[in-house]
């Protein structure tokens, strides 16, 4: 009897079990979209970090966008020019428009050794925690906190925290994808193109008064840099020096006349890390 009742129950799993099988292979084959083959040729030749630097939520849904025109082919900020001549050449364009490759700067100079430290924070290891927490532990409103917040986001390791508690980043292994800058609560990373060698390490709105009670390096506004770029690439944003990376030229005549070593060029500071 109880060998009847299992292999009943054997029987009517089966006789069930095929006929969902076959009720699914007919749902797949009825509602089953077409996908453009270009959509899986694309996404093989990107990097695949689905790092969503490119605005989509990952390669996939980027390649989808090239191959419905609604995203251009160079426009993954992580792959190099290789790799936007690779998809153009899947799209059937001639030539894909080029892109310089970004690498990202902490637009501060103030460590510990030459910034103010207002308090001192033993809360959670985050720039976000010290700066929800009464503004951060720096005097200097503007200043890096150096928690590394930056660092921890990196998907591609280029960013390391130094032993100044400043955070570094590597030119060679950074991408330009951007989670760092959307990562600082402070808004001092940025975004520049790896030919671009002179930079304007501060951040701070703040008088030459307030600057050199919080930071010995912080721009004081003396307006000497944007007298002595040829270019016109630096102008003042209020009391603070920036500059317009289109029209840096690299003569770094800025960084000569700065008195507060706050412009530095990149290979000063690859001939001091070497």
């Amino acid at each position: 009897m109880q060998t009847d009742i299992f292999l009943y129950a054997v029987l009517t799993m089966g006789f069930l079990g095929a006929v969902f099988a076959a009720g699914l292979t007919i749902a797949a084959r009825v509602f089953a979209v077409d996908t453009d083959p270009r959509v899986d040729d694309i996404e093989e030749v990107l990097p695949g970090a689905n790092c969503g630097a490119c605005g989509e939520p990952g390669c996939q849904s980027f390649a989808e966008g090239v191959v419905a025109g609604k995203v251009p082919v160079n426009g993954c900020p992580v792959g190099s020019a290789d790799v936007a001549a690779q998809i153009a050449r899947i799209m059937g364009q001639t030539e894909a428009a080029t892109r310089e490759r970004q690498i990202a700067h902490v637009l501060c100079r103030g460590n510990r050794e030459n910034a103010v430290a207002r308090s001192v924070y033993d809360g959670i290891p985050s720039c976000a925690g010290s700066q929800a927490l009464g503004g951060g532990h720096k005097a200097c409103p503007y200043g890096c906190l150096g928690l590394g917040d930056c660092v921890d986001i990196c998907p591609f390791g280029a960013a390391v925290m130094g032993e100044d508690g400043l955070p570094q980043f590597d030119p060679d292994k950074c991408t330009g994808c951007g989670k760092c800058v959307e990562a600082c609560p402070r808004n001092i990373v940025t975004l520049a193109g790896i030919s671009k060698k002179h930079h304007i390490y501060c951040s701070a709105k703040l008088s030459a008064k307030e600057i050199r009670k919080v930071c010995s390096v912080g721009c004081i506004g003396c307006q000497r840099c944007v007298k002595a770029c040829p270019e016109e690439a630096i102008s003042m944003d209020g009391r603070l020096a920036v500059m317009d990376y289109e029209k840096c030229k690299n003569s770094g005549e800025c960084v000569e006349v700065c008195p507060m070593n706050t412009i530095q060029s990149m290979e000063q500071k690859e001939l001091v890390k070497k």
